[in-house]
């Protein structure tokens, strides 16, 4: 196989495996083997994933590399939470360890999470002014670091995380440097709009998760009736195009805006009780998939 073959044509689409239920959370839920999350992304004609959680891939990059390989895919990078408003806790021997696993599989992208320290997405702290100082400060930081490696940090407002409303999107770009993903479907969960920040700060987005919203179900989210992992088993994120986000528009305003970053599929699913029966989720992402090509042909 030569590199042409995993190169991708078009758009720069790309899989995630929690689109297949599988994530870092503990307890979670039931979790697909790489096997069957790799050949149903091939199948579908993917040629690209971020890296799922630690554990989910083989450890060794080289390794990982060669399992990617047999199923025609390229690795983009990852999702990485850690702990950025701590003065105590020094993160780059974490930044370190995720971009030498990105060398070594040429993946380019480490999607940071301002990590609360707490397992989950369902509770956050408030910050002290002091402590959103560290955290600006570790971003531009992990940022300058990343690039003269040779890669491209990004800090992914989420929910359950430091960085999760319009005003922690507005603190990070007054107050530091680093290049924004924008993740359509956590930024309307939380009550922000993606369309919006994208207008705003069309030369700050390097990443782009893209997910679709059931309306009703993040509105008992953010008043509280229900804790992130209980909306996400109850269908919080839903196939492109069918929920509440304006994908469109979205997308037209990358597409005007020279946006030329990866889209990754993201639909953040839970199968709490087993192995999804049928064909499970391969279908709902092939329907995300259409829907993208659609827009962006």
């Amino acid at each position: 196989m030569t590199a042409s073959d995993l190169r991708p044509t078009g758009p720069r689409v790309a899989g995630a495996p929690i689109s297949w239920g599988v994530c870092e959370v503990p307890d979670w839920g039931f979790q697909l083997p790489p096997e069957r999350v790799m050949a149903e992304m091939e199948r579908m004609g993917l040629r690209a994933t971020e890296f799922g959680p630690d554990g989910f891939l083989p450890e060794d990059p080289e390794a990982r590399k060669a399992f990617l390989e047999t199923y025609r895919l390229r690795a983009v990078g990852g999702f990485l939470p850690v702990v950025l408003h701590d003065d105590a806790h020094d993160p780059m021997s974490e930044i370190d360890t995720f971009v030498d696993g990105c060398l070594a599989t040429g993946a380019g992208v480490m999607v940071l999470a301002a990590a609360t320290g707490v397992d989950g997405y369902d509770v956050r702290p408030v910050l002290d002014e002091a402590q959103w100082r560290t955290l600006l400060d570790n971003l531009d930081r992990i940022a300058d670091h990343a690039k003269e490696r040779g890669v491209l940090a990004v800090i992914h407002p989420h929910m359950g995380t430091i960085v999760e409303t319009a005003d922690d999107v507005r603190r990070v770009v007054e107050g530091a440097h680093i290049g924004l993903c924008i993740d359509t479907g956590h930024l309307v969960a939380a009550g922000a709009d993606p369309v919006a920040i994208t207008l705003a700060h069309v030369d700050r987005v390097r990443h782009v998760h893209l997910k679709d919203v059931d309306a009703a179900i993040a509105e008992r989210l953010r008043t509280g009736e229900i804790g992130f992992s209980e909306a996400v088993a109850e269908g919080l994120f839903c196939v492109l195009g069918t929920g509440d986000v304006d994908l469109i528009a979205m997308l037209e305003a990358l597409r005007d805006g020279g946006y030329e970053g990866w889209y990754v599929l993201e639909q953040d699913v839970m199968f709490k009780d087993g192995e999804p029966e049928g064909e499970g989720p391969i279908a709902d992402v092939r329907a995300s998939l259409d829907f993208v090509k659609a827009v962006l042909a």
